[in-house]
């Protein structure tokens, strides 16, 4: 049985965020008309990075910012139903799935003493432009997304600059 200890000092957090919340009367549309597919990363601030505030767009973040059937998905809701007009897809430097194969993850998963991973493919890539051409790709070809505008970036973690790829 799961207790909140493991979760109090967030949960503690969230009392204090709670006690003066604003956010409520947001609309759920992407105020600015944009979505940001990146990297999980905790180093990556995407509101910051983009000065943007809360509300102005629709954020999704897993393992190496790849455009994944679940991201499409998303994307396609967002674009219909919650103002998305235009996609930015930020992959970032030092980004632990463009270092190598993917044997290389299920081995350092196994090296702590995590469980067998070969049944995940976690879309590692050792030339990451060329991953992030075909994500964007794959966005634009969408028949469902063909109405918005797609590019492809690169965040460098040193110097917390974008470069347009594609």
């Amino acid at each position: 049985m799961l207790t909140e200890e493991p979760f109090t000092d967030v949960l503690a957090s969230n009392a204090v965020y709670a006690d003066r919340f604003e956010l409520g009367a947001l609309e759920a549309r992407a105020a600015r008309g944009l979505a940001v597919l990146t990297c999980m990363d905790s180093r990556i601030d995407p509101l910051g990075m983009l000065g943007l505030k809360p509300g102005d767009a629709k954020i999704l973040r897993n393992a190496g910012a790849r455009v994944t059937s679940d991201a499409l998905r998303t994307l396609v809701l967002a674009s219909h139903l919650l103002g998305v007009n235009r996609v930015m897809v930020v992959a970032h430097t030092g980004c632990r799935m463009a270092e190598g194969a993917e044997e290389d993850v299920h081995a350092a998963i196994s090296a702590v003493g995590g469980p067998d991973t070969r049944s995940l493919t976690f879309l590692t890539t050792r030339d990451q432009e060329a991953a992030l051409r075909t994500d964007v790709q794959r966005v634009r070809s969408s028949p469902y997304l063909s109405h918005i505008a797609v590019g492809g970036f690169l965040y460098d973690l040193d110097t917390g600059r974008l470069r347009l790829v594609c």
